[in-house]
């Protein structure tokens, strides 16, 4: 959104589907007039105008063509929606034609002829917003969910469209509301020092505060299932990180061969352990070359791993760990390292040093158990299966953080000497910061930063 100061009473369309053939696409459209307005174009006006809300209506899109005569464009069914009972809260049509581009793009180009116009970015979901159709939470998770890489990643944002995380916030709102309405009491008819002393109750700020530390603490685990991890396999040529990098992606990506530096580059896709998706790199042997290309392919797999998230070093267990992996491993002290005992189905294959996991990439054997290990050290000691609402984003990690800081400030303020004013001050701070995680107040800029971020038509 780059105009955010508007009434949105202006039609606005916007092609809902991808635009590659297909079986059917969607072209939206809202706003006012905007049922009439595609009644100009349909074959059944009268049936499209009397139509109820959520009903849909049988026709064709058509204009006029030459000497008065009627062009069809395409046989469609029309989704009707009546305000206020819609997603953006106003009339809204959604016109189901075939998937064709050129279909798709001519019934687009028609309305856009027919008084609507281009909707821009996220501008569907912003006028649901204002409208009070739902609040920032729930906007922000349904770009979650389009940009969900795992199903772990979609149900975690599913949650938060739910309106899990508002429930949460409008929560703590209470609590702390509570607990302002008994100050502010107090302060307005005090009957001695001593009363307005004991009004201040800390009971349900400390229960705030620890909702509060709670949410700031899912943040982690919730940023890596948005973002993904950078999960690195390193190790000596002919240990089998290509056979490993197939494996965990149950496909065969990468070129697996006995000769040595058959990788010379990275090859990087995304893959999910136990649902916590990672953009997982094969990388090149190391080794010392005068390949000057695998010598390339080297140096970028050093690279690569110091920029890692986590990083794992493939061993061919029959031939150990040798002075090589020891001087690798224990350079990496900054970067969390699992030590992975490639080959382990081999007669010749030797005992495994601690912690190590034991894996055959070619029959698969412990490659489950590698995926769990991934995913605890990844997430540490986070929930990683939170019944609770999480936050879905930085803007809201920051807003929480803030009104943290500001309850702990009022549970602080009497011990050091401070009036409840200062407390009364301290507990409105903090409820502006809760009231900008769900939109009750939020600045313009920011608006216009979370729906700039999302595709055109949703």
């Amino acid at each position: 959104m780059t105009n955010l100061g508007y009434i949105p009473e202006e039609p606005i369309c916007a092609i809902a589907t991808a635009l590659n053939p297909g079986a059917i696409g969607i072209v939206r459209a809202s706003g006012k007039d905007c049922i009439f307005l595609v009644s100009k174009i349909f074959s059944r006006p009268s049936a499209l105008l009397k139509a109820q809300g959520y009903t849909m209506v049988h026709g064709w899109i058509q204009k006029a063509g030459k000497e008065n005569e009627v062009e069809r464009i395409d046989e469609v069914m029309l989704a009707v929606y009546r305000s206020p009972k819609s997603f953006t809260g106003e009339d809204m049509i959604e016109i189901f034609c075939h998937g064709g581009v050129s279909v798709v793009t001519s019934v687009h180009k028609l309305l856009l002829e027919n008084g609507f116009r281009q909707a821009e970015r996220g501008e569907f979901t912003f006028r649901a917003y204002i409208n009070g159709k739902t609040d920032l939470t729930r906007a922000e998770a349904v770009r979650e969910i389009i940009d969900s890489k795992t199903e772990a990643s979609r149900s975690r944002a599913a949650g938060r469209l739910y309106g899990s995380l508002y429930e949460e916030i409008d929560s703590v709102k209470k609590l702390v509301v509570d607990t302002l309405a008994s100050i502010e009491v107090a302060v307005e008819y005090p009957e001695d020092e001593e009363t307005i002393s004991e009004s201040y109750d800390e009971k349900k700020l400390l229960l705030a505060k620890s909702k509060l530390e709670s949410l700031v603490y899912s943040w982690k685990s919730e940023k890596l299932y948005q973002d993904g991890a950078r999960v690195v396999l390193c190790g000596k040529t002919n240990a089998g990180k290509s056979s490993l990098f197939n494996a965990l992606l149950k496909e065969e990506r990468a070129i697996v061969s006995d000769i040595e530096g058959t990788t010379r580059d990275w090859l990087e896709s995304w893959v999910s352990f136990e649902g916590l998706p990672a953009r997982l790199f094969d990388t090149a042997g190391l080794r010392k070359t005068d390949d000057k290309i695998e010598a390339l392919g080297v140096e970028r797999t050093k690279d690569l791993s110091g920029e890692a998230d986590l990083i794992l070093y493939v061993v061919d267990s029959k031939a150990g760990l040798v002075e090589d992996d020891i001087s690798f491993i224990n350079s990496q002290q900054k970067i969390p390292l699992i030590v992975v005992w490639n080959k382990c189905d081999s007669p010749e294959s030797k005992k495994s040093p601690e912690n190590a996991v034991s894996i055959s990439a070619k029959t698969g054997n412990g490659v489950g158990l590698l995926t769990s290990r991934v995913k605890e050290l990844l997430l540490g000691t986070e929930n990683t299966e939170r019944e609770q609402a999480g936050l879905g984003s930085e803007r809201q990690k920051e807003c929480v953080t803030e009104a943290l800081e500001r309850i702990q400030h009022a549970l602080n303020a009497p011990k050091e000497g401070y009036g409840l004013d200062a407390v009364v001050q301290d507990i409105e701070d903090a409820l502006d910061s809760l009231g900008e995680v769900t939109g009750e107040v939020t600045p313009e800029d920011v608006l216009g930063s979370i729906f700039a971020n999302f595709c055109v038509g949703k």
